[in-house]
């Protein structure tokens, strides 16, 4: 039953499933993955912080570039420090319901520590230093998501904190070259299975020995017509600028979200905490 699951739940996100391997091992774990998505409704119950702990090693364990371990989680558990945080959240509604949050930092500062520690000269000040904190954040972060869903729990990465760095940042007493990569909202669900997100189909996406995008325009438009079909968008980004659309696709919406200006500032926030992204 697992193998036919990840088979349906692939066909559901991508169209142009694989065909999955009937004696693929850990289907079970496969079948979750292929399922997921992400929870946007809690119960208000709280999760326990062993169970919280747990999680945030399981995390950590994950793959780190060079073995550097470039990336920290701060979990917030006092009360007013969440309700301030999800304050800066709040155009998102649904934040203000969430029943914990961690932050997914990067950190290049630890590395630097070691520098001067030993006595030797930090010769890589540069955009790789900024590059890898952030692989290892994210890493870890995805990490995180599939194993608190993989205990019953619900997740949402929450990009949004971006926008707030610098607030963020002081809130949860982040140092110079220690930067917030997003949040995670984390709990147990409200509601069943959230609903499965339609990606790009998997030939526009996996490539074969070379990159290929010569039939990108046709995909994405197939991709629109397919998405539209089954999960339109309840409403449409900045009418007011943009106008209203016949047909309001996904690439006129992601064309739209970076047709405005977004964390404009976060570059310079990245070079006031010492990062140098020559």
């Amino acid at each position: 039953m697992s193998v036919k699951a990840i088979r349906e739940a692939l066909a559901a996100r991508f169209g142009d499933a694989p065909a999955v391997p009937e004696d693929i091992t850990g289907a079970d774990l496969l079948r979750r993955i292929a399922q997921r998505g992400s929870c946007r409704s809690f119960q208000d119950r709280a999760v326990a912080p062993d169970l919280m702990d747990t999680l945030c090693a399981v995390a950590l364990s994950s793959p780190s570039k060079s073995d550097l371990q470039q990336r920290d989680i701060v979990q917030i558990r006092d009360p007013a420090l969440l309700a301030q945080v999800r304050g800066f959240l709040a155009p998102q509604l649904w934040t203000g319901a969430v029943p914990h949050l961690l932050i997914f930092c990067g950190n290049n500062r630890r590395q630097r520590q070691l520098h001067g520690w030993r006595g030797h000269a930090f010769a890589n000040d540069h955009l790789d230093a900024f590059f890898n904190a952030t692989a290892d954040a994210a890493i870890a972060l995805a990490t995180f998501v599939t194993a608190a869903e993989a205990a019953g729990l619900g997740c949402c990465p929450i990009s949004t904190v971006r926008n707030h760095a610098e607030d963020i940042s002081a809130l949860i007493g982040l140092p110079d070259h220690v930067f917030p990569l997003a949040g995670v909202a984390v709990g147990y669900p409200a509601a069943d299975t959230p609903a499965i997100s339609m990606r790009l189909p998997l030939r526009t996406t996996v490539h074969i020995d070379r990159f290929d995008d010569t039939q990108i325009q046709q995909d994405v438009a197939d991709y629109d017509a397919r998405r539209l079909a089954r999960a339109p968008y309840a409403q449409q980004r900045s009418p007011e600028r943009f106008g209203t659309a016949e047909r309001y696709t996904w690439s006129e919406e992601k064309a739209r979200q970076y047709a405005l200006p977004e964390r404009t500032g976060f570059g310079a926030f990245i070079r006031r905490i010492g990062f140098r992204l020559d």
